[in-house]
């Protein structure tokens, strides 16, 4: 036993230490490895997601970014040509339309006669009235001046407001039919009001802006076009208060939808894709209605429950207005401002 003790189980105990010692560096270092599967021969493949052509209701309403500006001044214009007799309005007054700004004499020579004798000269006089209602911000006439027809002799700042801002090209797709009025929220400013009178127009081409009135004055870019509203005369605004504009252009309810990510186009007409049993996508045309900016009606090509394309092949990634400044992409990442 004395043996077996000193030498036989130490010798045991060695060889099992060894073993274990052996094993865990054969999993360490040479690992059994698998088989890579043959190119040849795929064992995934990317399916296409597709969506299905839902009935739903289509809100149309666009919002653009803009600002409270005080309405431009109004010229007052001579209205016959002549010399200055008096200046009745001072700067700073507060005027009516009817108010007298300034009064003009024209003396025209009598007319010979053929006896020789000349006619009594015809003097004309006129009042120039303000023409609209404010305060007399300038006058640029002074007594005995000599002026033009449609010459200004003097300007009258309005006391109302407006709000306006840029619309993009592609919003105007979204407001065939005009509004006429918008939805405004002022930053900092009072709740939401109505403003009417609302009109979206842009610079002809040549067209001078409104700063520019005398010779030299640059021409207004034909590109883009403005939103602009009255303000009401009861709501108490700032100029260069921060505002938004949020113009309703129209509803659509219980109507043919899908993402606007599944169609290729944005108005009138469109092609959505669907898959083919090989695999492979087919356009397939449609007419297009409104859009909300993440859903969009269709009008025709399509049926209830019919699957299409969820993304256009090829189309970069375009995000979908998820509200809050939030937009989700294909890649299921979502992007927030702030």
């Amino acid at each position: 036993m004395g043996i077996v003790r000193t030498w036989i189980f130490p010798i045991i105990r060695l060889l099992i230490f060894a073993a274990i010692a052996a094993a865990l560096v054969k999993l360490a270092f040479f690992g059994e490895t698998t088989q890579a599967a043959s190119p040849e021969f795929p064992t995934a493949e990317i399916v296409e997601p597709e969506v299905p052509v839902v009935i739903g209701t289509i809100q149309n309403d666009v919002t653009v970014t803009g600002s409270v500006a005080q309405d431009a001044a109004v010229p007052v214009k001579a209205t016959m040509a002549g010399d200055v007799v008096r200046v009745i309005a001072a700067v700073g007054a507060t005027v009516a339309a009817d108010t007298p700004v300034a009064t003009i004499r024209s003396t025209t020579p009598g007319a010979i006669a053929a006896d020789g004798t000349v006619a009594p000269d015809v003097v004309k006089t006129v009042t120039v009235v303000a023409g609209s209602p404010g305060i007399l911000s300038s006058v640029s006439v002074i007594a005995a001046q000599t002026v033009t027809v449609g010459e200004a002799i003097a300007q009258v700042a309005p006391t109302t407001f407006s709000v306006s801002g840029a619309l993009a090209p592609e919003q105007q797709y979204r407001l065939i039919t005009r509004p006429s009025e918008a939805t405004v929220s002022i930053t900092g400013g009072p709740a939401p009001f109505t403003c009417t009178g609302l009109t979206i127009s842009s610079a002809l081409p040549g067209a001078t802006s409104v700063s520019g009135a005398g010779d030299g004055a640059e021409p207004a870019p034909a590109t883009g076009a403005t939103v602009r509203c009255a303000v009401p005369a009861e709501v108490t605004v700032f100029a260069g208060l921060a505002a938004e504009l949020t113009m309703a252009g129209g509803v659509a309810e219980n109507v043919l939808t899908v993402p606007v990510t599944a169609v290729e186009g944005s108005a009138g007409t469109g092609n959505v894709y669907v898959l083919a049993d090989d695999g492979s996508s087919e356009p397939k045309p449609v007419t297009l209605g409104l859009t909300d900016g993440t859903s969009v009606e269709i009008t025709g090509g399509l049926a209830e429950n019919e699957m299409v394309m969820q993304y256009v092949p090829g189309a970069p990634q375009q995000g979908v207005d998820m509200g809050d400044g939030c937009m989700s992409f294909p890649d299921g990442s979502i992007t927030c401002e702030g």
